[in-house]
């Protein structure tokens, strides 16, 4: 019997016969509140977003930049919780099938019971994981429950990964790797960082999977140097900004998002 291809899967496969690269977009769940950030999702995914990536709010998130964290900020003040996470995802079920990875972090996952959680998650909607603090020697149990579960795991591979590393790495991954293509923390920067051509071959000499391409990726000329060489652009900071900018006047934030994902979609051609 033939296996179902995944909806991360399939993301990567129609964009490859379309030439171009899968753009993945990220928002904070619940920034700034429930009803804005569904309406900014459901925006991205009408202008053309192949994947969505959602931030899980959390208290502590060291990995990610100040843009980012105060997004958790608002999102946690705002009410989110675990269960309204989840709620968010089967509202943007309603109306699109477009893949939905959560980025999260593993107290988030270990606190609610790791099988309990994957299976929420996946019965909500949801089709991949980012745990940024789980390293793959730690992943077992995280791992079973995915697999039981039919929920793709993601995993992140950074300019300091030495190779036998991302060997270790692509063998804990069944939806794409994520090559995040600076030290440091989230955020939009003036440049694309330089190398990346050589780290996409480098990660695809050890796994057949997609290789998705982030941090500091801002505009449309951007998106067009990475999606030259990545399977995938990841964009977040720079879509987290339009919420920040527009706090005062929520309305304007899913019009602003679907502008701002229609031209960066646009640099994703090849």
């Amino acid at each position: 019997m033939a296996v179902r291809m995944s909806r991360i899967a399939q993301a990567f496969s129609r964009a490859r016969e379309q030439n171009r690269a899968a753009f993945v977009a990220y928002l904070c769940a619940g920034d700034p509140d429930f009803d804005t950030s569904l309406a900014a999702c459901r925006a991205l995914l009408a202008s053309g977003v192949d994947i969505l990536e959602l931030g899980v709010p959390f208290s502590d998130p060291l990995a990610d930049g100040l843009t980012n964290q105060l997004a958790a900020q608002r999102a946690l003040e705002g009410g989110m919780t675990a269960a309204r996470v989840f709620e968010l995802v089967r509202k943007i079920r309603e109306c699109s099938d477009a893949p939905i990875v959560f980025y999260t972090y593993y107290n988030l996952v270990f606190s609610n019971g790791v099988e309990a959680y994957v299976k929420t998650a996946r019965a909500a909607g949801v089709d991949g994981m980012l745990v940024l603090d789980l390293p793959p020697e730690e992943s077992a149990e995280f791992a079973a429950a995915c697999r039981a579960h039919g929920l793709d795991t993601v995993c992140i591979v950074a300019p300091t990964t030495p190779d036998a590393r991302i060997a270790k790495i692509a063998a804990a991954t069944t939806g794409f790797i994520y090559y995040v293509s600076r030290e440091g923390v989230t955020g939009v920067r003036e440049q694309v960082a330089g190398g990346i051509p050589e780290a996409v071959a480098r990660i695809r000499a050890h796994t057949q999977l997609p290789v998705a391409v982030g941090f500091g990726i801002g505009n449309r000329a951007q998106v067009a140097q990475v999606a030259a060489h990545a399977d995938g652009v990841v964009v977040g900071s720079a879509l987290v900004n339009i919420v920040k900018e527009n706090l005062e006047a929520r309305a304007k934030i899913a019009p602003a998002m679907a502008a701002k994902a229609a031209e960066l979609v646009a640099g994703t051609a090849r």
